[in-house]
């Protein structure tokens, strides 16, 4: 029996623990699952297997600026008051302009922590919170209560697997910047808005997204949801790639906006959907201390940032860019038998892809779920055509490989040119 699209998980997670990341990879999809998502939509989910994280302090964006592979700097309006490498409070960038005008604050930023290798440690989504003046009051009818000036504050969306190591990582690099890190997993949760039709309306969920939030442009077929908080946090659109829909964290005591309370879908619907597109996340898709950046495509999903200046990894990922050559990519896979039938729960992650007729392998399967993963290949191997790559030991299990619509030109023309000179 297949898992229904929607279900009441939000009572759910009230009742019972939250599942480990682990189970999405195990949950049993079937083909017609997976097509029913490019009809579904929108979709909106809570993410479980992220957990959020504050920075907090007059250091932050320095702190921040100095690690990550993104450059931060947008999260402050510079504009209103100085350079970002001074001490920053709450009070020192708005993004209010006046009562009428929509609500803008500005985007999330995606970026990594790297080791001083360059490898990959860990992902996050960093959000400036809405200020209490940028908020609705209880009643709905106006700015919220100016509060006395506040530390600069960013809030993360994290890998929850791994949340007490990427603290103690962040703490150990502090020494004697003044910001706090703190986990406040409890008072805030992570979710996703998404589906094949999410991008039929995008002007329209464009318009409902910056619909929540004092100043907000005045919707009333979403007032209600407006009216649901009066915490004034809102969606954003996925940073990443626009056909990943909308994120946002929002206070864990409440169902976010536009979300009704009975249609949650589960979340390894969305883990399906960013498969099909191949987009990783966390440090089980993106081997933590082992990956490199630009082969897990993170330059395509603006985690990259090649003249913010220096960060810790950047020689590796600046020399690799520079040379414009990258022979292995994370490629989106759908396993099949020799018919063409797609088969459900036969590669587990870790399985090894090789050329069925030379024996040789092509790359390595990092995430299965039913009848699609996501492996990193070599590009020429397995973007060829016609395909002969399997599964070692199940040369039975046929793999697809395919380049995802999102994807530069450039990073397959010379693959493409090598195809035509054979």
């Amino acid at each position: 029996m297949g898992i229904p699209l929607f279900r009441f998980s939000h009572l759910r997670r009230l009742l019972l623990p939250r599942t480990p990341i682990m189970r999405f990879y195990q949950t049993r999809l079937v083909s017609q699952q997976e097509s029913r998502l490019e009809d579904a939509g929108p979709l909106a989910c809570h993410l479980a297997s992220r957990s959020v994280i504050r920075f907090r302090g007059p250091d932050t964006i320095k702190f921040l600026q100095g690690l990550l592979t993104n450059d931060i700097r947008p999260l402050v309006d510079i504009g209103r008051g100085g350079d970002w490498n001074t001490s920053f409070s709450s009070s020192s960038a708005s993004y209010l302009t006046a009562p009428n005008s929509p609500f803008q604050s500005p985007s999330p930023r995606y970026a990594a922590l790297l080791t001083p290798q360059g490898r990959f440690l860990y992902d996050l989504f960093l959000y400036r919170p809405p200020l209490p003046e940028q908020k609705l009051n209880q009643s709905g009818t106006g700015p919220g209560p100016r509060e006395q000036e506040e530390a600069f504050t960013l809030h993360a969306d994290v890998d929850a697997s791994i949340l007490d190591e990427i603290l103690v990582c962040f703490r150990k690099y502090k020494l004697r910047s003044k910001v706090d890190i703190e986990n406040v997993s409890e008072e805030f949760s992570c979710w996703q808005r998404f589906g094949g039709k999410l991008s039929e309306n995008e002007q329209i969920q464009e318009t409902e997204a910056a619909a929540v939030g004092w100043g907000g442009n005045v919707d009333q077929s979403s007032m209600s949801s407006i009216h649901g908080s009066e915490e004034g946090w809102q969606w954003h659109r996925d940073p990443r790639l626009e056909c990943l829909g909308f994120r946002g964290i929002f206070p864990s005591n409440i169902i976010p906006p536009l979300v009704e309370a009975d249609k949650e879908a589960d979340e390894q619907h969305f883990l399906l959907w960013r498969i099909e597109r191949g987009v990783p996340e966390g440090s089980t898709e993106i081997p933590k201390c082992e990956a490199i950046p630009l082969e897990y495509n993170l330059e395509g999903l603006n985690a990259i940032s090649f003249d913010k200046g220096c960060y810790v990894g950047q020689e590796l990922v600046a020399r690799t860019h520079h040379r414009g050559v990258i022979r292995k990519r994370l490629l989106p896979l759908i396993f099949t038998d020799d018919f063409g039938k797609e088969l459900a729960q036969e590669v587990s992650p870790g399985s090894e892809v090789v050329d069925k007729d030379s024996k040789k392998k092509v790359g390595t399967v990092n995430t299965a779920l039913g009848s699609r993963g996501m492996g990193l290949l070599k590009l020429e191997a397995a973007l060829k055509q016609p395909s002969t790559l399997a599964i070692k030991d199940k040369t039975d299990v046929r793999v697809k490989a395919f380049r995802p619509e999102w994807w530069p030109s450039e990073w397959t023309q010379l693959q493409e040119l090598q195809s035509v000179a054979d």
